[in-house]
């Protein structure tokens, strides 16, 4: 009988539905998602020229933007090793013009609700440092990726030193399992090693990122390079890389705990609520019965 009534109540709202949506000519479910799909390409060509617009504006400000040698060097470094095709002064202007966005409406705002002008400057003081920070954010985030392969690499290393001592060789090989930094990272170094010397190619490799193991891995090429014996160096370095990959690994694992932690509070408090309705449902049983 119960389900004759659901099956009841949902054909009797299927009915409404599309009698109401019929009269008041509601687009379908395919005309709906055209809609959608065309308001997300407008959307995408809309943000397009908003930064094709911000970015001819960094262009022009960049002018006037000036900044000290060394930190212009140490500034350009890192937006090479972060994949940014910017100069300092442009990435710098990038950053003033996207917080400056937020201190637009601060001239308005003055006048209805002077109130506001304060979260808009903390916006935009949050926006300035969040962008000129994001460089630095995108090398730590490679350097992690790529340290994170380092024990892969070298137990390879150990490996193919044993058969050959062409260094450019043994790079090509395994670029082709390498992870997708790396491997672009490999790319950009066999093609130098290519084009010059193998060690200046290698010496420029390390400085890119200003990794600690990468310079210990690089240190070892070089060697081979002058003919050393790498293999032994590069499987205690690979016992090294293991005992750190041990420690990051557990690191990570006792950050999920506290994450887990929330969701059991959350059971527990569905176990408990289970527990009282069914309580309340036997005592309006008993009290039924009794009356």
């Amino acid at each position: 009988m119960k389900i004759i009534i659901l099956l009841l109540f949902v054909f009797l709202a299927s009915g409404l539905y599309f009698t109401l949506a019929g009269a008041l000519r509601l687009p379908t479910l395919r005309t709906g998602r055209a809609m959608a799909g065309a308001s997300k390409k407008k959307k995408a060509a809309l943000s397009v020229i908003i930064d094709e617009s911000l970015m001819s504006l960094t262009v022009k400000t960049a002018r006037f933007i000036k900044i000290n040698e060394y930190k212009r060097v140490r500034m350009d470094n890192t937006l090479k090793a972060a994949n940014i095709d910017m100069t300092p002064e442009e990435y710098t202007a990038h950053a003033i013009l996207k917080a400056g966005l937020f201190l637009l409406p601060i001239i308005p705002c003055f006048f209805i609700m002077p109130v506001l002008n304060i979260a808009f400057i903390l916006l935009a003081v949050l926006t300035y440092f969040k962008e000129n920070g994001k460089a630095d954010q995108l090398l730590r985030d490679k350097k992690e990726m790529i340290e994170g392969e380092l024990y892969r690499f070298t137990s390879t290393l150990t490996q193919e030193l044993k058969n050959s001592r062409d260094v450019l060789s043994i790079l090509e090989r395994y670029k082709k399992n390498a992870g997708e930094e790396f491997k672009h990272e490999l790319d950009v170094l066999c093609a130098d090693m290519r084009s010059s010397s193998y060690e200046a190619a290698l010496t420029r490799f390390e400085s890119k990122l200003n990794s600690p193991q990468l310079s210990d891995v690089v240190r070892g090429l070089i060697g081979v390079l002058r003919g050393d014996d790498g293999a032994v160096y590069f499987q205690m370095l690979t016992h090294d890389f293991k005992q750190m990959e041990l420690q990051r690994l557990k690191a990570k694992a006792a950050k999920i705990p506290p994450k887990i932690r929330v969701f059991s509070f959350v059971m527990l408090g569905c176990y408990v609520a289970t527990f009282f309705v069914i309580i309340f449902y036997e005592i309006i049983g008993s009290m039924a019965t009794m009356f």
